[in-house]
């Protein structure tokens, strides 16, 4: 495979390659991560259990540990990348891992084993590709064509969202018509062609060699800041990171000693919520300690490496008040499913596309649709109209603004489901308000968190960033099953009965007021913090 350099001023021939495989795979994943929740909830994987609260139950679980898994395994990727493989052959050998956990979920719909190997291959390749694709498109442009990298990244985003709406819209269709194996075969297939086409491109592509071993890199400037000693000065920082392995390992143990009976620990609470919590544990303890000493990396590494992870630590800060967000977010495909199956479909009424929209789950394609309304409606009217009225829409009030409207969602979802629990027939056309509301919210924490992290993050520090941003997900699904579980007890179930409201309803509420708190605390946080200005110099 050559390395070949891009055409001056020209739009590089290998881009139309990353493209159609960044169409095709979002289609694939997309159809198979929009049917889960109601394959699983009429399908013979859970019919130990009881059809109602149990087994809607049980499908949110496995849905949300898959989230988790593909928003985790962007660290295994860009790792393997950065350090051994290059962009390339990491984004090509995840691909097959992708297609064979696609190939599982057709093949295996009624074995267990089977299909839970499916979803854990396609988490490992699709997260593993996660961070690369964009990245590796952005290595094809040079100096001399730039100005047509942002034409690039635009259809990109595009593409996602075009893919998302067309799968979100047929895959309910392919499941409800043609069965499990047909519904999840058919983004095996596009996946099957993303990774073709992606491989045609091999010989056109610029291939930017692994960085390998960087001594200033932000793991090593952490590492540095934790041991150095300081004249007449303890070590707290290293103490409290130290504290926080123990915290994360002892977690990890009593999981393991559970599994034989050895130790007490929460019966649902198996390796990944475990290792989630002890992930969280070291990601908070050990940049909580490298902050108290971090100036004792100055001297043994460059100041422009420290004061990157001291940026990189202050994010890390508002990425984790983002993380309830995407408890809500990702719940549009859960817990807002199985609201759209007790509602009624408007079958009769004139103005609804009876010869398309057949099944709730299709409700989700009205989040890629509206997020290409909303982001030109908020760059041409929106913005522009709030600073004629003097106030700023900067990137932290956009973010926290969204957290918030994403709260007043889920209120109106919790209303839908007060409505449906008196008994009444809703039409399933009142979802499309909270999805308004919830895809607004989208578009200002999502897009804004990515524009806001690389302008303060410094240049060598972004691919850390990226990685960062996409644990979010997986710590917002975390909250979900936290949540989830937290309520599966005839205590608390008491108490939910004693204030009058469904378990769907309480939930929905309770959701809404953790974005509203999150919100609240992102806004006092925000007020504080330091804005840099990181961009390229031209």
């Amino acid at each position: 495979m050559s390395t070949t350099t891009a055409d001056s001023g020209r739009m590089p021939r290998q881009i139309s390659y990353i493209i159609g495989n960044e169409a095709c795979e979002r289609f694939s994943f997309y159809g198979m991560r929009n049917i889960l929740v109601p394959f699983l909830i009429s399908s013979v994987l859970l019919a130990y259990l009881p059809e109602g609260p149990q087994r809607d139950g049980a499908a949110k679980d496995i849905f949300h540990m898959f989230v988790i898994g593909v928003y985790f395994f962007p660290l295994l990727g860009g790792w393997l990348s950065d350090r051994f493989f290059g962009k390339y052959h990491t984004i090509l050998w995840f691909s097959l891992v992708y297609c064979a956990g696609h190939a599982c979920l057709a093949m295996f719909e009624d074995n267990a084993t089977g299909f839970y190997t499916g979803l854990f291959l396609i988490a490992l390749g699709s997260g593993g590709i996660k961070p690369l694709v964009v990245s590796f498109c952005g290595d094809q442009f040079d100096q001399s064509n730039k100005s047509k990298a942002k034409l690039v990244f635009d259809a990109f985003y595009w593409i996602i969202n075009f893919g998302s709406f067309f799968a979100s819209l047929l895959a309910p269709l392919f499941l409800r018509h043609w069965g499990p194996a047909v519904a999840f075969g058919i983004p095996g297939v596009l996946m099957f062609i993303a990774t073709f086409v992606f491989w045609l491109g091999r010989r056109h592509y610029v291939n930017v060699p692994p960085s390998r071993n960087d001594p200033h890199a932000f793991l090593e400037v952490v590492k540095t800041a934790l041991r150095a000693h300081a004249p007449g000065e303890g070590r707290p920082g290293r103490a409290v990171a130290v504290a926080g392995l123990v915290v994360a390992a002892a977690l990890l143990l009593l999981w393991a000693l559970s599994l034989g009976g050895l130790a007490p620990w929460w019966p649902d609470f198996g390796f990944v919520i475990s290792a989630c919590l002890a992930l969280g544990v070291v990601i908070a303890s050990v940049g909580w300690g490298a902050s108290m000493q971090l100036e004792r990396a100055r001297g043994a590494h460059p100041d422009a490496a420290v004061d990157g992870v001291r940026a990189v630590l202050r994010i890390l800060i508002v990425f984790a008040l983002v993380t309830p967000f995407w408890s809500l977010f990702d719940q549009k495909a859960s817990t807002w499913i199985i609201q759209g199956r007790e509602m009624v479909i408007p079958h009769a009424s004139a103005w609804w596309p009876s010869w398309l929209v057949k099944d709730a789950a299709q409700m989700q394609a009205l989040n890629p649709l509206l997020v290409m309304l909303l982001i030109p409606f908020n760059n041409l009217l929106l913005y522009p109209a709030l600073r004629r009225l003097g106030w700023e829409p900067t990137a932290l009030r956009r973010m926290g603004w969204g957290i918030a409207i994403s709260g007043v969602s889920w209120i109106v979802a919790g209303m839908l489901q007060l409505w449906l629990d008196g008994g009444a027939e809703v039409s399933l056309s009142w979802q499309a308000l909270p999805y308004l509301l919830l895809t607004f919210g989208e578009v200002l924490v999502s897009a804004t968190a990515l524009e806001f992290a690389y302008s303060q993050a410094p240049h060598a520090m972004k691919g850390v960033i990226m990685a960062f941003w996409y644990l979010t997900s997986t710590f917002g699904s975390l909250w979900v099953l936290l949540t989830n579980f937290g309520v599966r007890n005839e205590a608390v179930l008491g108490r939910i009965a004693g204030t009058g409201l469904s378990e769907n309803a309480f939930l929905m509420f309770f959701f809404a007021g953790f974005a509203f708190v999150a919100a609240l605390a992102f806004a006092a946080y925000a007020r504080r913090y330091p804005m840099q200005d990181n961009y390229r110099v031209a």
